[in-house]
């Protein structure tokens, strides 16, 4: 059945490739963004996919957000602002997007007459902190466990583990289920949590569909090649192609849940077009941990670069050591599983950035910028 999607943050990365299946499907497509020049950079311009309707105006604007909703029966919430480190200094602009935004959509939802009977929330794998762990010295049955978040004391010692919270000892990373404990180390990744909370509490109030989709590390073709707080393929490309080095923090072993964009978008189309009475919250990522050091390393050699990345014994204040993602869930709620291997997901992403005009690199600000605030060392 033809649905009208209103697509928050459509412009972006994940909202390009969404628009574009949903399109296929045959349903009505209509995209709220207010083109940020951190994402789409100082010139920014936007011109949809054939058939798909553009407005440019901001979740944190009523008025903007009440001309999107007209006549739609299906809302995807992309649009926030994205950035671990960036969220420790620029608090109250990510809780005006991110929470306040949601406040006022869901607002109007809740008392201006409209159609919407279905609602899908991209939230993200970093809700959980750490994630879990289990710790082999005091549960030798395999028990779960859920470290703290690493103290600034522990970064500066370059201790990077995660302590079991009952003995000290070091753990070992298991994958995450939705059910683990939730432990928002950053601000970001607060403001994500307090979205999912109010969209769960409207929803279920309204006795509308949800879906809460914890998104793992997404990339692919089309992501921003001009933020330097997030993605850290795109600011690796970059410095590949301008023949820079590959700074790794901590000791490169940190991993993460590496989630073609394609894989993304289809399960985000699966969520808008079934609403979940009652709601559905799902990991969406591999389901395989991939160190950093491991996926600068391919990507030198997909690129064709002599680049040898190297350990910088840096870190950020808020960032997490390991996370990847159980998808069972995922599996068993829509029957989707990734298809898009990382190999063949880095073949596709750098050779649509080869296509693309070198950005310039501003890894650097962005670290110093951190630095001034003691957020990074």
């Amino acid at each position: 059945m033809s649905k009208t999607i209103l697509i928050t943050g459509g412009a972006g990365f994940i909202g390009q490739h969404l628009t574009a299946k949903a399109l296929a499907s045959g349903h009505a497509v209509r995209i709220l963004d207010n083109l940020s020049p951190q994402i789409h950079g100082p010139d920014a311009a936007f011109s949809p996919a054939a058939g798909a309707t553009f407005i440019k105006g901001d979740v944190t604007v009523r008025g903007d957000l009440e001309k999107a909703l007209e006549g739609v029966d299906t809302v995807v919430h992309l649009a926030a602002e994205t950035g671990t480190g960036q969220s420790m200094y620029e608090i109250d602009k990510y809780y005006r997007v991110n929470v306040q935004g949601t406040a006022i959509l869901l607002d109007i939802l809740a008392n201006q007459p409209n159609r919407v009977d279905n609602l899908v929330l991209a939230s993200s794998r970093s809700v959980y902190g750490e994630g879990a762990y289990v710790c082999t010295s005091c549960a030798p049955h395999g028990e779960r466990c859920y470290p703290l978040a690493r103290s600034p004391e522990q970064l500066a010692r370059h201790d990077w583990a995660p302590k079991c919270p009952t003995c000290g000892s070091d753990v070992e990373m298991t994958a995450t289920l939705e059910g683990d404990r939730l432990a928002p180390a950053s601000i970001y990744a607060a403001t994500k949590l307090a979205q999912e909370e109010m969209f769960r509490v409207a929803a279920n109030a309204r006795r509308l569909g949800l879906a809460i989709l914890r998104f793992q590390n997404v990339y692919g073709e089309g992501q921003s090649l001009q933020n330097p707080y997030t993605g850290i393929l795109s600011i690796f490309t970059t410095r590949i192609r301008l023949g820079l080095s590959l700074p790794v923090f901590e000791d490169g072993e940190e991993t993460r849940d590496f989630v073609h964009v394609e894989d993304v978008a289809n399960a985000v189309l699966h969520f808008a077009e079934r609403p979940v009475i009652g709601g559905v919250t799902v990991n969406v990522g591999y389901g395989e941990a991939t160190s950093i050091m491991t996926v600068a390393r391919l990507l030198c050699a997909v690129m064709g670069s002599d680049i040898v990345p190297h350990v910088s014994a840096q870190y950020r204040v808020g960032d997490i050591r390991h996370n990847y993602a159980d998808i069972a869930a995922l599996q068993t709620a829509s029957g989707l599983k990734p298809a898009i291997s990382l190999d063949q997901g880095l073949t596709r992403l750098c050779d649509w950035v080869k296509t693309q005009p070198i950005p310039q690199d501003m890894l650097e600000r962005a670290n110093a910028e951190l630095k001034a605030r003691n957020l990074m060392g």
